[in-house]
């Protein structure tokens, strides 16, 4: 049994955690996979490289609307996959090797962290124990359970973007972001992609106007059946998948290449042993914490998509820095009035599809269930001077504003760098500022693109 000061299971935005304050302390990290998590390693960044160059072949496929004949030919994908991989891979090994050979105080073990008591964990044949342990474990892909899925095989956001070379044609299980992402990813490539859903729409979670243009476009862009279930998947012999569908008990089949399974994740806390430990999680698998990162369990804290169903970097990040706070100052015996609260009041997010989308704060839907005054203002690209230019006739914003505060309550964008323009909503909404503050107490260029938040705010 090896005793630290500090332990931390996962190498994602718990990595952060070992900031300054604990260069005298001795302390352990546990990665059971690649350093780095899953943003780094198959998540948001690489996603992302991905998604641009998507969007310049979807621009090239078709300018005609500016005048212009351009076309979209193919893709080198191994090219492609090794750019993107050239540049992610070393980030992932130097970090190891950083904490690994660099840093003194620190040991790395390579392997499944599982809790065997409140604030002992075993990694192989190793007993580890801490004063402080910080569970950011993360989640992992959700494998629907359908008959014959795993025997036919599948990828995931996990292994997709490294395959080989690209099918002809691929069936994507989904319609949330990652669905989104992706299909856009690979439809823009020259993919025949086609989504199935056991819903009506995609991205359900968003604002209705948003999450129905959303569909809207990628019904054009995609094949998409929708309210619609798999009862059985097969492979014959020459490798061609069949999927036996039922929608509104009528049975049909579909044939595809390859799928990719994007219908959701789950919280790690099972994997690594929450329950032998005694810590608390909810009905959904989740740890639960405090708004200061503490588990149940004296000792043990806890971030990340491990801890919510957010699974978003920047609000990891954001734990991270509370949850390294808080560790140091217990350990320095300062006591419980030096520690700090997370504040997930705002939190935004953003879908790098395309059409892209960027959201923070409450759906209009919301505010009529929670009985809230508000007044809406819908904002289309194409009613400013940059939208003319864009010939933009599918993007907006929507804000939901308190009609008696006249503080805002929720903005939702879709269009052209949505995830950009919403920037400077959250921050008029963090430092609680009206809308009509934020439209009239500064300049917007002109003619700028932002001249749609600048009209949205001043449509309430």
């Amino acid at each position: 049994m090896t005793h630290f000061d500090l332990l931390v299971l996962g190498t994602g935005s718990g990595n952060s955690i070992l900031t300054s304050d604990f260069d005298d302390k001795r302390v352990a990290i546990v990665e059971k996979g690649v350093f780095g998590g899953t943003c780094l390693n198959v998540g948001c960044i690489p996603s992302k490289m991905f998604v641009y160059t998507a969007d310049r072949a979807l621009a090239a496929a078709d300018s005609s609307k500016y005048g212009l004949d351009t076309s979209y030919n193919s893709v080198d994908w191994p090219a492609l996959r090794d750019r993107v991989f050239g540049r992610i891979d070393p980030i992932a090994a130097g970090g190891e090797k950083y904490r690994t050979e660099e840093c003194d105080n620190v040991t790395v073990y390579k392997g499944v962290a599982t809790f065997i008591g409140p604030n002992e964990v075993a990694v192989g044949d190793e007993t580890l124990t801490a004063d402080n342990i910080v569970v950011a474990t993360g989640a992992r892909v959700f494998v629907p359970p359908v008959p014959g899925l795993a025997d036919v095989g599948f990828h995931t956001s996990d292994t997709v973007m490294r395959i080989d070379e690209l099918p002809k044609r691929m069936v994507v299980l989904g319609a949330g972001y990652i669905a989104s992402e992706l299909g856009h990813v690979f439809g823009s490539l020259g993919v025949e992609v086609t989504f199935i859903n056991r819903s009506a729409k995609f991205l359900r979670n968003e604002d209705n106007d948003i999450s129905d243009r959303f569909t809207e476009v990628y019904s054009r862009r995609f094949n998409l059946v929708s309210n619609t279930t798999i009862s059985n998947v097969s492979r014959d012999a020459s490798g061609e998948i069949t999927l036996d569908l039922v929608s509104a008990g009528a049975t049909s089949q579909l044939t595809t290449d390859m799928i990719l399974v994007t219908t959701g994740r789950v919280p790690n806390a099972d994997t690594v042993g929450a329950a032998t430990a005694g810590i608390a999680v909810d009905e959904a698998g989740y740890i639960v914490t405090d708004a200061y990162g503490r588990t149940n369990v004296d000792g043990v804290w806890a971030l990340g998509d491990v801890t919510t169903a957010l699974q978003l970097k920047h609000s990891a990040n954001h734990e991270a820095r509370v949850v390294a706070h808080n560790v140091a100052a217990v350990a320095s015996g300062v006591g419980d009035d030096a520690l700090v609260a997370r504040d997930l009041s705002l939190v935004p997010h953003a879908v790098f599809g395309n059409p892209q989308v960027a959201a923070v704060g409450m759906t209009e839907q919301a505010a009529v269930d929670a009985g809230i005054p508000h007044l809406v203002k819908v904002q289309n690209y194409g009613d400013t001077a940059y939208g003319w230019a864009m010939e933009d006739a599918e993007s907006f914003v929507k804000l939901i504003a308190h009609s008696e505060t006249r503080l805002l309550l929720g903005a939702h964008i879709i269009g052209p760098q949505a995830s950009t323009l919403i920037q400077q909503l959250i921050q008029g909404m963090k430092f609680g500022q009206t809308v009509d503050e934020m439209a009239r107490d500064q300049m917007y260029i002109h003619p700028a693109l932002s001249e749609v938040v600048e009209n949205a705010l001043l449509g309430l």
